[in-house]
């Protein structure tokens, strides 16, 4: 069941009483699901027009791609890549939240400093630089903090657990111990599917949502759409995989999701609209 959740951003206290849709805007050439990259202001602001009109409560924008043996980027052109892409979205909108997704503290201060961006969102969780945990506090921004072992590069062999659920609550609990006494303030968690897990493993925390949302304080984002968990158990591509991104959602919701990171805006709004009648 959704618990109401607030985040400072900017200075400003927000209130969400229903879940958020986090839409994904990537501004690389070689994200899993060719539908989710942009090149360039026009197809960037063409993303970002679209996914607003669909409702979309938050942009997620990433200049490196993070499937798994995904090609290493260059710190410069990480950078080149977030700034044309949050100067895209601010000639949009100057109000829509917008968070960052990189593991790069360098990064994450620039994307706030200078380029705009409200929210961090660490596919590491902090183990790849070990100077984020002490940025995002500075900063002051909420913080996506999510479960991943190794890099995008070797996380896929490191997909060993006894207790997965257990395991991965373990971990990312020892780092908001971490970050707490480093001061920083509103921590959104994210249990990592896809990310250094089996398929096996990512159906076990989907099952286990709940232990996530019973556990921590804070709010919980997943984000499963069109992942390989739905197209290797379906034997589909990554294009034929929104029917089951949605039914998964659904389960999230179910089972407490405070956010669902999406690459098809209008159909998870959508799902969050009926859950939302059927439960409250």
């Amino acid at each position: 069941m959704f618990r109401p959740f607030s985040l400072n951003i900017k200075g400003r206290l927000h209130f969400y009483d229903r879940p958020q849709v986090m839409g994904i805007v990537n501004v690389t050439p070689d994200s899993f699901y060719a539908g989710s990259r942009t090149s360039g202001t026009a197809a960037v602001t063409a993303t970002v027009e679209r996914m607003i009109e669909d409702g979309v409560d938050f942009i997620d924008l990433g200049g490196y791609s993070s499937r798994p043996g995904a090609s290493s980027v260059s710190v410069e052109e990480e950078m080149e890549r977030v700034r044309l892409g949050l100067d895209s979205i601010r000639k949009v909108s100057k109000d829509i939240p917008v968070s960052v997704d990189t593991f790069r503290a360098v990064v994450a201060r620039r994307s706030v400093e200078e380029w705009g961006a409200d929210i961090i969102n660490d596919i590491s969780g902090g183990t790849i630089d070990d100077e984020m945990f002490e940025t995002v506090s500075d900063l002051g921004v909420p913080y996506v903090m999510m479960h991943m072992r190794g890099t995008p590069q070797t996380m896929q062999q490191l997909a060993e657990y006894e207790d997965v659920t257990a395991e991965v609550i373990g971990d990312l609990s020892r780092k908001l111990r971490k970050l707490r006494l480093m001061g920083a303030k509103d921590v959104i968690v994210d249990p990592g599917f896809g990310f250094g897990k089996t398929t096996g493993q990512n159906f076990e925390l989907m099952r286990n949502i709940e232990a996530f949302a019973d556990v921590f304080d804070e709010p919980i984002l997943v984000g499963i759409s069109r992942k390989s968990m739905i197209t290797k158990t379906l034997g589909i591509s990554s294009e034929e995989a929104l029917s089951g991104t949605i039914v998964l959602n659904t389960l999230a919701l179910v089972r407490g999701a405070s956010f669902l990171r999406v690459h098809d805006v209008k159909e998870a709004v959508q799902a969050v609209k009926l859950y939302n009648l059927s439960t409250f």
